[in-house]
């Protein structure tokens, strides 16, 4: 599995990442299909597979219901083999979602995904924009706060997950990591993500085929064919589909 590193100065990672998301949630998705929850030997068989073959990076979300808890329990005696990123300031209960930024939320969310990942350090943190990108990095207490939690050593690598280029951009001045959208119908951030690259900021590329309504191998291609990206998230629950996806960008 082809690698790249997460910023100048982070892991190397699998230039096709795993995204979490439907192995623990499938209310309120922008997913076109719905789907059902996989049972917890499933996901154990998909995550297990994807180390299996060279997918070393992981992405979640306390946002993403049931996640947290069952990579903890499928694959934290692997811990050493994957990079692992989750987030903080979006939770998801009941069918809602609820952000808060305060110190005291971030502090309970980084030590809840600690004990959830069953893992001593997050690899990255990011923050879970609600899309209010510059009021979260200039009002609120989240950029100090992870800032502390990476002194601690507790977290790795620190970044913003954006909604808005002005929000990635303004991330540029604190963050090891950003994670922003990009994709062939939707090119504006390319100017962020080369900034990001000159600067030794990792990118990861969420929704790259534009929540399934692209075509994988062009889609992936595309992307990958930045340099500036690390890695790009992949939401599956079939394990043949990822690796489709693998050949596809093999040897970029």
């Amino acid at each position: 599995m082809d690698q790249r590193q997460l910023g100048s100065q982070g892991p190397w990672v699998s230039t096709i990442g795993f995204g979490a998301f439907k192995i623990g949630r499938n209310l309120q998705t922008k997913y076109g299909t719905e789907y059902p929850l996989p049972d917890d030997a499933e996901v154990s068989r998909l995550l297990n597979g994807l180390l299996d073959r060279g997918v070393n990076y992981v992405d979640t979300a306390p946002a993403y219901g049931l996640s947290e808890e069952r990579i903890g329990a499928a694959i934290a005696h692997r811990r050493a083999e994957y990079v692992l990123s989750t987030k903080i300031g979006e939770t998801f209960e009941n069918g809602i979602s609820t952000y808060d930024f305060s110190r005291a939320a971030i502090e309970r969310s980084v030590e809840r995904s600690l004990r959830r990942l069953k893992t001593d350090v997050l690899d990255v943190v990011f923050i879970h924009s609600n899309a209010d990108d510059l009021a979260i990095q200039n009002d609120t207490d989240a950029v100090s706060t992870l800032q502390r939690f990476r002194d601690k050593k507790q977290v790795s690598q620190i970044g913003l997950s954006a909604k808005t280029v002005a929000g990635a951009h303004a991330a540029l001045a604190w963050a090891d990591v950003l994670m922003v959208e990009y994709h062939l119908e939707d090119r504006s951030h390319e100017a962020v993500i080369a900034a990001a690259h000159a600067a030794g900021i990792g990118v990861v590329v969420k929704k790259a085929l534009a929540s399934g309504k692209l075509p994988a191998d062009e889609g992936l291609r595309f992307v990958l064919g930045n340099p500036g990206v690390s890695s790009v998230v992949v939401g599956t629950l079939n394990l043949q589909h990822m690796l489709q996806n693998l050949h596809a960008v093999a040897g970029l």
